[in-house]
């Protein structure tokens, strides 16, 4: 396995590419808030991305959100573009870990998982979504388990508490749990709340591209898991849920296929009892299925021709009710979000 301990030729234990995105700059006051805490504060850093400007402004933002003054010169900034290999190859070379944050995945992603495989780099992203995930396993696994670099996806807020929430709840319960449902809800703070388009474009790309993330999986050639107790009842496309107090829907994020994927490994190369999952979002009542089933008919219209993506796309606030924007949200709704997670088990 890898080293995860710098030297001469990889000064930095990690390397934050994309820094400079509106999910990068979180992720890099994150770090240095943190990074101290480490053993007697030894984190060696670097953030990267294609603008030097861009990158020393957010440097200079978390100096002073955070009061580190420091980080301006004690944080160096690496110039690397997804679309320039040699640049690419240069940062992984670098570091020990590349968190990557730049996205949509399906465009930016690649390129650097390639990078860091080839050239000794474990890498980290935060992608939801299923098809480049899936898309990287079936790529790059047999590599780099050869070489023991970790390639560990989807390492943000919408599968870390399911995935690890699942394997959580599974160790703690006493008796054998068969199948785990999890119910988020969401409610705009006193700040209001929206969520940034990024999120928003992976969500046209990932319908769009449906077909062939069901003919990928087929590559796998993967055998179903065994049924460990009843099978676990799927609920409607729109229900009330008891649990919440609110009606809900199937959580369309990359929740469920995370959870399988590690369930899989976990039963065939640990023979371990696989754990059912399904995940399922609150919408609120009445008044907001009327908004839920209008945004949802023109989505599924649009989506399917791409000029109803390009539309979806300019105006994501319009086809979404105000729920994403281009802006995101602002940096009081991201540091009080009101979410809230219920998991519902079954067992033996």
């Amino acid at each position: 396995m890898a080293s995860f301990r710098t030297s001469s030729s990889r000064p930095y234990h990690i390397i934050i590419f994309g820094a400079s995105g509106f999910t990068g700059q979180f992720v890099v006051e994150e770090v240095a808030r943190t990074a101290s805490e480490g053993p007697k504060g030894s984190l060696k850093w670097a953030v990267a991305g294609r603008n030097r400007a861009k990158l020393e402004k957010v440097l200079e933002q978390a100096a002073g959100v955070l009061g580190k003054p420091e980080l301006k010169s004690e944080v160096d900034v690496l110039i690397a573009d997804v679309n320039d290999a040699d640049s690419l190859a240069a940062m992984c070379k670098q570091g020990v870990i590349v968190l990557s944050c730049v996205g949509p995945y399906r465009f930016f992603g690649e390129p650097v998982v390639k990078t860091c495989v080839e050239n000794g780099a474990h890498c980290i992203d935060i992608s939801g979504e299923p098809q480049f995930l899936e898309s990287m396993q079936l790529n790059y696994h047999g590599q780099a388990a050869e070489k023991g670099i970790y390639v560990v996806g989807s390492c943000g807020f919408d599968s870390i508490p399911a995935d690890m929430g699942v394997i959580y709840t599974r160790d703690q319960f006493k008796g054998t749990i068969t199948a785990i449902e999890s119910f988020l809800t969401a409610n705009a703070g006193p700040e209001g709340g929206s969520i940034h388009d990024g999120t928003w474009q992976s969500a046209i790309y990932g319908f769009a591209d449906g077909p062939k993330l069901r003919s990928l999986r087929k590559k796998f050639s993967h055998k179903p898991l065994p049924l460990v107790g009843a099978k676990i009842k799927k609920r409607g496309a729109l229900f009330y849920s008891n649990e919440i107090q609110q009606y809900a829907l199937p959580f369309m994020g990359s929740d469920p296929s995370v959870v399988k994927r590690t369930q899989r490994y976990l039963h065939e190369e640990l023979n371990e009892s696989p754990v059912q999952y399904g995940a399922y979002v609150g919408v609120g009542g009445i008044s907001n299925i009327f908004k839920l089933v209008f945004a949802g008919l023109m989505f599924w219209f649009l989506v399917k021709f791409s000029f109803g993506q390009n539309l979806l796309i300019k105006f994501p606030e319009f086809f979404s009710f105000g729920f994403f924007s281009k802006d995101g949200p602002t940096r009081k709704q991201v540091l009080h979000p009101y979410l809230h997670l219920v998991c519902q088990l079954e067992s033996l």
